[in-house]
């Protein structure tokens, strides 16, 4: 399970260095795609197969479904991690994420997300308001 907050930074060669912890359940090869609320999402293998299987089983009538399509599958890239624990993130998903050379990775159960330093300290703080709001809901729907 990928949990956890980490900071690192970006490298003058657009590498990031994974936290030691994830490496060896993240695998050797990932893939590193949009993420929604301006981060990237990055996936193990195996947990992106699944993911993606669930993308291509969405029906194609509809527009809402082939623009989520089109967002996470074609944007989507296949990246080695080096010996080092490290990613070379692509010049087109560093600039849709706006990252700088601070950023965290976070683990969110089965993927990563990359975020600028400032958007996720941002992000936390919005987040961390509507904590209560958000168990609630999810209280009533039986969930917590």
């Amino acid at each position: 399970m990928l949990i956890g907050e980490y900071r690192h930074t970006v490298d003058a060669k657009k590498r990031v260095a994974l936290p030691a912890k994830f490496r060896k359940e993240i695998g050797r090869k990932v893939i590193i795609t949009h993420g929604f609320d301006s981060c990237l999402f990055v996936y193990p293998l195996k947990s992106w197969s699944e993911i993606a299987k669930k993308f291509a089983a969405l029906p194609m009538g509809q527009a809402d479904t082939r623009g989520l399509n089109r967002f996470m599958l074609a944007g989507a890239v296949e990246v080695d991690v080096d010996s080092l624990g490290r990613i070379l993130i692509p010049d087109f998903l560093k600039s849709f994420a706006d990252l700088k050379s601070k950023v965290v990775i976070a683990g969110v159960y089965n993927r990563l997300e990359i975020w600028d330093d400032r958007r996720w300290r941002e992000y936390s703080d919005r987040i961390g308001k509507q904590a209560e709001t958000l168990a609630e809901r999810l209280g009533e729907e039986g969930i917590l």
